[in-house]
């Protein structure tokens, strides 16, 4: 979540208008993340979640996310609920910018990852998973191999300023990973979340309560779900690699939906993959960062180091 447009007054008074929730009371920024732009809304009624929908998130695909929403929070998923206005329209413009009112969740991001929160996002990340199984729409990934490619295009002219030799280091990765990728049909294939990191997740008294923003949501392989939440979840600040949290996200998971042979061979590729994912939009959001943005880019040399790791210490579930 990030701040990117700012609301008129007026503008956010009518959008409100069209609602049965009452008037505004205060508009809050959202300032983590790097997507879109979100606020706290108060009103008359209750709190809320509004989102304005960035460049990176296609007006087009947002019919799938809205419903995907709906559909998992139907099954039981803890996660936002979007709200219709009064004609039963979930999808508005304000701003010039698409928008979306969501139910706010209570609870927040853990400050001090835990093994056992580890455990808590294994086991919600394959309910979720398991909730998804009948849900009859797709989306393409666009952050896969094809974009992965086209990210590193556009940041090869710059990327060694970031750190010497690391375009060369890119391109040599996804040659690796286009060789070793699996094929489609090899594995469990399905809606994942895509981007369930720390502050994505919500806990109470210690106990996972939400799943938010699933505008990276989108259909491939379910193990590669869990090959991100390693990547994000099982790292310490020091980027060092923590086992038991790994072992423990893990067992979580499989104790909700075991993995097959297929998908615990491919997990070494699958956690290369995702670490040069994150590796390379936040290399490309550091280059192309937009002058006024209230977010500061995220530290693309994290996953540099997270790669480092599983090129070196071939993962085994």
């Amino acid at each position: 979540m990030a701040v990117y447009t700012r609301i008129p007054e007026t503008e956010l008074a009518e959008f409100v208008s069209r609602y049965d929730i009452g008037k505004v009371r205060e508009l809050k920024d959202i300032l983590s993340g790097v997507e879109n732009s979100n606020f706290f809304l108060t009103t008359d009624a209750a709190k809320y979640i509004l989102t304005l929908y960035e460049k990176r998130t296609r007006e087009e695909d947002l019919p799938f996310f809205i419903n995907l929403m709906r559909h998992i929070a139907a099954k039981g998923i803890p996660c936002p609920a979007p709200i219709a206005d009064k004609k039963g329209a979930v999808l508005q413009r304000l701003a010039g910018k698409p928008a979306a009112l969501v139910s706010f969740l209570n609870g927040g991001a853990t400050h001090a990852i835990t093994v056992e929160q580890c455990r808590e996002v294994g086991i919600a990340l394959a309910q979720m998973h398991i909730a998804t199984s009948d849900f009859k729409e797709s989306r393409a990934n666009n952050l896969s191999l094809e974009g992965w490619a086209t990210l590193i295009t556009r940041c090869l002219e710059k990327g060694d300023t970031v750190q010497a030799g690391l375009t060369h280091n890119l391109v040599n990765e996804l040659k690796y990973l286009v060789a070793n990728w699996p094929d489609m049909g090899a594995m469990p294939y399905g809606v994942i979340h895509a981007d369930l990191f720390p502050d994505n997740v919500f806990f109470a008294n210690d106990k996972l309560c939400g799943l938010i923003d699933f505008y990276f949501a989108c259909s491939d392989f379910l193990a590669y779900d869990l090959a991100i939440c390693i990547n994000a979840w099982c790292f310490n600040d020091a980027h060092q690699f923590q086992a038991l949290r790994s072992a423990a996200m893990m067992d979580g998971y499989q104790s909700v939906r075991k993995l097959d042979a297929h998908e615990k061979k491919a997990m070494p590729v699958l956690l290369r993959g995702a670490s040069l994912r994150f590796l390379l939009t936040r290399l490309y959001d550091l280059l192309h960062h937009p002058e006024g943005a209230l977010v500061k880019p995220k530290d693309p040399l994290e996953y540099a180091a997270k790669l480092t790791y599983f090129q070196s210490h071939p993962y085994e579930c």
